[in-house]
This record gives C-alpha cells, structure tokens and sequence, in this order.
C-alpha cells in the first residue's frame, strides 16, 4: 500500500476459515452480520459463492441500501461469502471444482507443468453447504431458515441450478447469473429433468446483454473477437438461461421463475450488477 494513512474496513465485516467435516480444504468465509437487533425470526440471509470476487459488492450493496429501506426496499441481513485462502479474487482451480456438477472432467493445467484441471465436486460443496456453513453461519449469528437465498455467477450460477434441483427447500431464493448451463454437454439440462420438487421458492436468472450474438463494441478490437463470438454462440448462454426460466416457472411444486437481461454488460462486467440484483431479492422487505 502507497502513500496512504491506514487501510479500507468495512463495519461488521471479517472472515473465517472452516475446515469441512469430510477434512477437505479449507474455505474462507467471509461473513458481514447487521448491528441492528435481530428480527425476531431471525435474519435473511444471502450465501454467494466466489466470495473473495462477490462479498464485496454484496456488502457495499447491503450497507447503502439497507439505511433507506422506502426508496431501495432492502432491509438488513447476513451476507456469508464462499471463499479460498487467497490474496486473488478468483481461485480457478479449486472453483473449477467446486461448481461443476459430477461427473465431472479433466482438462489441461493453466500453466506448463501445472495440475491438470477437474471439475464435478459441486456435490461435495454442495454437502459443506449443507451440514457445516449454515450450522456454523447460524451459530455465529440468528437466521430465518425460511429467508435463505443462494447466489452464484458463471459456474457459480451453473452450481445454483445444480443445488436447486438437488437440495430445493436448502434455500428459498435461488440467483443464477451468466449460469454455464451448457457447460460439459449440458448434462444440467439432465438434471432438470429428474429434478427433485420442493415447496416453491423463487429463481433468477440473469445474463449481460454481450453473452449472446452480439459482443460489447470495445471488443470487436480485441484480437480474440472472432473466437469469443464463435463462443458465444456455442455457449447460448442468455437463451439457455431465459428457455430455463420459462420452463420454471410456474410448475405445479410452486416454483417462480424470471429471466433478467443486463443491458450494456459482458460476462465479467455483469458481476456487479446480479450481486446488486441478489442482495435485492434476498433483503426484499416486500415482494
């Protein structure tokens, strides 16, 4: 740090490591609970994946928000962000991992000589999600276990979809944005269709307007337009996302679904926005 009288901390906000009960790694969680007395419920509660990249936002979100409540409608609550221990705010390998459905695949290493890259554990995430975080998260701070939502981008997004259909009543809002629906042969389109019913609850889904046949105008000048067209293409990702949402919505367990497309946005630059978009659904005070 240069030149500067102190370091940036936001109010309320820290990090934890939690070991997993099946000795796994280590995650990083970062972890943001209100000042405010609790509701007597207990509080929402927003878990993003990604955390290093999401918490953030979906902090600075939250504490701008939260204060005026009749011009934002969001009120306060938790926000638990899962991370790695790490300076970075991306951990590909073991994200890589993490959020891709089994079975899963082997790919090149990102580096010569590096590991080589496997994915399908989000299972196992899924199940750390499930019998350590949320124990935890709750006995560190009061939560309304009807007032839980799940956030995840990109393969993040494909994980939420994946822990949607497995675990339904684990959350009662859903947010999947840029979701990697088509990733490894679409096999989550498999899942959909054997997807276990819960109660109802709510899911959004989300791409940027430069996902689909068209790229930003800044990009046409980058030397990988072509390919990252030729992708786009390939990956459908905004029609894959809006065709899920229609097939959701409204199905006889009470489901709703919606479909948002962000003007302006690309893959990356979309993050953001859908974090803005999740800690709005997640502290709705009305509907």
């Amino acid at each position: 740090m240069n030149n500067c009288d102190g370091s940036v901390v936001i109010p309320g906000a820290g990090y934890f490591d939690l070991v997993p009960s099946t000795g796994d790694a280590p995650y990083r969680i970062f972890l943001s609970v209100p000042a405010e007395s609790p509701p007597a419920q207990g509080w929402p509660l927003l878990v993003l994946t990604d955390g290093n990249a999401t918490f953030p936002f979906a902090v600075s979100s939250l504490v701008t928000q939260a204060p005026y409540p009749n011009a934002t409608n969001v009120g306060w609550g938790v926000v638990a962000a899962i991370g790695y221990p790490t300076d970075e705010a991306y951990d590909g390998m073991r994200r890589s991992w993490d959020l891709v459905p089994p079975p899963g695949r082997a790919y090149p290493p990102y580096n010569e000589g590096g590991p080589e890259i496997r994915t399908g554990g989000a299972d196992k995430l899924l199940h750390f999600i499930e019998a350590d975080l949320l124990p935890e998260i709750a006995r560190r701070a009061p939560v309304d276990a009807g007032r839980r939502a799940l956030f995840g981008h990109s393969f993040g997004g494909l994980f939420t979809l994946f822990a949607l259909f497995e675990r339904p009543d684990l959350f009662r809002n859903w947010i999947a944005a840029s979701p990697s629906i088509s990733w490894e042969d679409s096999q989550l389109l498999e899942r959909e269709a054997r997807r276990t019913h819960g109660s109802g609850g709510f899911v959004h889904l989300s791409a940027g307007e430069y996902e689909g046949d068209e790229l930003a105008p800044f990009q046409y000048h980058n030397e990988d337009a072509a390919e990252r067209l030729e992708n786009n293409k390939l990956e459908r990702t905004v029609d894959l996302a809006r065709e899920m949402a229609e097939r959701l919505d409204g199905t006889p367990d009470g489901l709703r679904a919606r479909f948002e497309l962000l003007p302006g946005e690309t893959h990356m630059s979309v993050l953001a926005a859908v974090v803005n978009r999740a800690v709005s659904i997640a502290f709705a005070i009305r509907d």
